[in-house]
């Protein structure tokens, strides 16, 4: 396997011309040109809804088109989700969630307070005695919350603050032991993969998923989402939000009311490897991500494993986040961002206490980028903290 040409890479991305660094790629990536070219010869010449779900499929590699739809965001498609579950939730029953983004955790909340469920959180844990800010999760942590009644377990495929892949597929097959060892008649997964999809490939079929979702616009496309419900999942524990006379049993439309835009990027990621596959396009992608963040990681002396790396600047030098983001923004041609980026719990319950409104300094990168801007990043942070 070859790996990627950068610049081809680089000249598929009209916005990255004129040499800005955009290193805050979790809030959204940049479009691909033949996406722009797709939006435009859509509004031009058809400006007619047409099926995007085989394209959709590919990405999720769903078992069917069938299993998969678009909506208006990860944060409205699992919302709708939820409402769709309310009859199949019982009071008393277990829902287990993360402190990360707001987006598969807000629906879950929202829906055990209105059916008399409980909510449980998969809390992290630091993984340095030196570093209270080094924080992961432990899978022991989460299986000794699995009980006869837990129902749904929704968690993220990676942080967007911490930057760390979590191994859904081993996950999944723990819970899934767990819960069986324990008597809990039916628990489903829904994954959030917003932070995910723009560097590894997603595998529905191969993590034994119910429910998952990502944002196009993260993945080099347009602001809306994607969303993959397993077929058994669609009959037995979805009732349909859409309008009443459609039939919507067995398929998507049953939580996609309306027929929102779907402009998808699968033929530019095709076109980064000679063998025209995601498979190993995303291998590509993976390979170059981490030739990207060793610089970085070096010196901020962390490890992760997707280039999304998030500090804070404590002790008698501190800074406060925004502040570091303000000289990056005076310096004018270098992106990074701070905040909680939705991960509120998350910040706010962080040891010791930060404050979420300052929350953390993310850079956040992607397969466009490349080793020399890393090295500006690294150059400019330096002169930062320095002052």
């Amino acid at each position: 396997m070859g790996g990627l040409d950068i610049d081809k890479v680089r000249a598929s991305f009209p916005s990255l011309r004129d040499g800005y660094i955009y290193a805050d790629n979790a809030g959204g990536s940049q479009t691909a040109q033949q996406v722009i070219d797709n939006i435009v010869d859509y509004l031009s010449n058809t400006n007619v809804q047409l099926d995007g779900s085989v394209a959709a499929a590919l990405l999720f590699n769903a078992a069917s088109v069938d299993e998969v739809g678009y909506g208006h965001s990860a944060t409205m498609v699992l919302e709708n989700i939820a409402r769709a579950m309310e009859n199949d939730i019982k009071s008393g029953d277990e829902f287990i969630i993360t402190e990360e983004h707001e987006a598969n955790n807000g629906p879950w909340k929202r829906l055990a307070q209105r059916r008399g469920a409980v909510v449980k959180y998969w809390k992290t844990v630091p993984t340095s005695e030196d570093n209270p800010y080094s924080l992961s999760y432990r899978t022991e942590d989460l299986l000794s919350l699995i009980s006869s009644k837990t129902r749904l377990l929704a968690i993220t495929g990676c942080s967007n603050i911490l930057g760390t892949i979590i191994p859904v597929d081993e996950i999944v097959r723990a819970v899934r032991q767990r819960a069986k060892e324990v008597g809990a008649p039916k628990v489903e997964f829904s994954v959030d993969c917003v932070a995910y999809a723009p560097h590894r490939r997603i595998d529905v079929q191969k993590w034994d998923i119910d429910y998952c979702v990502f944002s196009l616009y993260k993945v080099y496309g347009t602001h809306n989402a994607g969303f993959y419900v397993r077929t058994q999942a669609l009959q037995a524990s979805l009732s349909s939000i859409a309008h009443h006379f459609l039939a919507a049993d067995d398929n998507p439309t049953k939580v996609q009311p309306g027929g929102p835009g779907y402009e998808l990027v699968v033929p530019y990621l095709l076109s980064l490897t000679p063998e025209n596959s995601l498979e190993a396009s995303f291998d590509a992608i993976a390979q170059h991500e981490r030739l990207l963040v060793q610089p970085l990681l070096s010196f901020l002396a962390d490890k992760k494993q997707a280039p999304t790396i998030s500090f804070v600047v404590i002790g008698q030098n501190a800074m406060k986040s925004k502040d570091i983001v303000a000289a990056f923004d005076k310096e004018g041609n270098i992106g990074i961002r701070y905040g909680h980026f939705y991960a509120y719990s998350l910040i706010a319950n962080a040891t010791p206490k930060l404050d979420p409104a300052d929350g953390v300094v993310r850079i956040s990168l992607v397969h466009y980028n490349t080793v020399e801007e890393v090295e500006k990043i690294v150059s400019l942070l330096t002169n930062v903290l320095e002052q």
